[in-house]
């Protein structure tokens, strides 16, 4: 398996405060890899540099070996969607006054076969059968769990290579995460998903990991497969409460 996104070397400025300082990470392909750090660190900035949703200021971001982004080329967000990533955005922003349903159609915005997105929904219902259930209720009627399941299965109509996921266990009951985490590493596995994943529960997010990065005041302080990390004395001390 080789590398599907390679970040290299990237910077991001917010004015004059640098977020992103000098990161290089790589996903291969058929992965988990999580970023974990402490709020404001900078891990929704690196998501977002990958869909193109803030520019560069530095660096290079490749995705398949192909440019996608770096201070003089950017590709666009909706292209970006349709070379194969797509990302779940911390807070679910789900479109509260449209059904379940509504919601999953536009996540297929790119696709043009009738066909393939009823064929597409109904994986997604055999997957989330909660959303079946629910697919003519409005999404704000939804629990935080079913809200999150349907950004989710939103963001797998479209049929993705890489999911970005941004917080996915942000305010839900514990339980509720442990089945998240539980879909997402079945989709993994089953529809060999590549997964980036950036998660404040690191214990939650390591152990449902091939690959962890560690990410500190805009820099990448730590690297290693996840198993690892899960007992590095520094990552225990300072994520994992022990």
């Amino acid at each position: 398996m080789g590398e599907l996104l390679t970040i290299d070397n990237i910077s991001v400025d917010y004015g004059a405060i640098r977020a992103l300082k000098s990161v290089s990470m790589h996903v291969n392909e058929g992965d988990i890899v999580c970023l974990i750090g402490a709020n404001g660190a900078g891990k929704s900035t690196l998501l977002k540099s990958i869909v193109g949703l803030v520019p560069l200021s530095e660096g290079e971001i490749k995705y398949k070996g192909e440019l996608i982004s770096s201070v003089k080329h950017k590709v666009s967000t909706d292209n970006i969607a349709k070379r194969g990533i797509a990302l779940v955005p911390e807070g679910r922003r789900v479109f509260a006054d449209m059904t379940v349903e509504e919601n999953l159609d536009m996540g297929a915005f790119l696709v043009k076969d009738p066909a393939v997105i009823a064929k597409r929904k109904k994986e997604m219902y055999e997957f989330f059968p909660i959303l079946e259930a629910r697919k003519k209720q409005k999404t704000r009627s939804l629990s935080g769990g079913e809200q999150q399941m349907m950004a989710i299965a939103r963001a797998l109509m479209s049929a993705p290579t890489l999911l970005l996921l941004d917080e996915p266990g942000l305010g839900l009951a514990p339980l509720i995460v442990q089945e998240i985490f539980r879909k997402i590493t079945l989709i993994n596995k089953e529809n060999n998903l590549t997964v980036f994943l950036v998660e404040q529960n690191a214990r939650m997010a390591l152990k449902n990991s091939t690959e962890g990065y560690v990410m500190e005041n805009g820099n990448i302080v730590l690297e290693a497969p996840s198993k690892d990390l899960l007992v590095n004395e520094k990552v225990k001390r300072a994520y994992l409460g022990s």
